[in-house]
């Protein structure tokens, strides 16, 4: 029985992977390193900033400490916030509902992401949205990102940990992970969750190592979440 959905934010609900794909080339530039787009969606897609921006500056022989990253990191989020202010955020079709849907069905929602709190609330306000999540993990609290299942692992301690507590405490093979990348759907996956992929980012073969597949939330609505989770748990 589905319980609780855990989704990811960028590439899930808000369609803003160009902006990030600009903003960390523009820091790299700024470093005088070229990053062109498709190692940027090799490297950086679905993956926290600070182990990717350390892997890139290693890679140009140039090994960078904690502080040294975390500066380019506060660097490429301001560029995100003058952007937001600017245009604000773009849902994808279907995630509004589906989210607001799935709450009034009862179900337990979070947010599990590589992105930066502030940046997470200031999209969720905009779209009145923050009530419905009653945890969101963010780069801010793990030591790893994905594909690293830290903090899929967290958030289901939180699920259970953090009021209103759950009548019965929730088991992993009771929640959903909505995901957009392979290193998403991995971490996930490690974690004991079902995995759904939505191919906004990546093609469905790409995302083949997902329990489920669909090619928008546009597809979605909470009656068939709960048909495809089924479905995934006879497997």
């Amino acid at each position: 029985m589905l319980r609780a959905v855990l989704l990811d934010f960028n590439g899930v609900l808000v369609d803003d992977e160009a902006i990030h794909g600009e903003l960390i080339q523009r820091v790299l530039a700024e470093e005088g390193i070229e990053l062109s787009g498709e190692r940027y969606r090799e490297l950086f897609a679905g993956r926290d900033e600070r182990s990717a921006l350390s892997r890139i500056l290693a890679e140009e022989g140039r090994p960078a400490g904690p502080a040294e990253v975390m500066g380019l990191v506060a660097r490429k989020a301001r560029g995100y916030q003058e952007v937001a202010r600017r245009q604000g955020f773009t849902f994808y079709p279907g995630a509004l509902e589906l989210v607001e849907g799935a709450a009034r069905q009862g179900l337990m929602l979070g947010l599990v992401s590589g992105a930066l709190r502030e940046e997470i609330v200031q999209a969720l306000h905009q779209a009145s949205l923050r009530p419905y999540f009653k945890v969101m993990v963010t780069a801010e609290d793990v030591r790893e990102g994905k594909p690293s299942p830290e903090a899929y692992l967290l958030a289901l301690d939180l699920l259970n940990g953090q009021p209103p507590l759950p009548e019965r405490l929730l088991h992993p093979h009771e929640v959903l992970a909505v995901e957009d990348s392979p290193a998403g759907v991995e971490a996930a996956g490690q974690a004991g969750l079902a995995t759904l992929a939505v191919a906004s980012v990546y093609t469905q073969t790409e995302l083949g190592a997902a329990d489920l597949r669909v090619a928008s939330l546009a597809d979605l609505d909470p009656d068939r979440l709960q048909e495809l989770f089924a479905e995934a748990s006879r497997r």
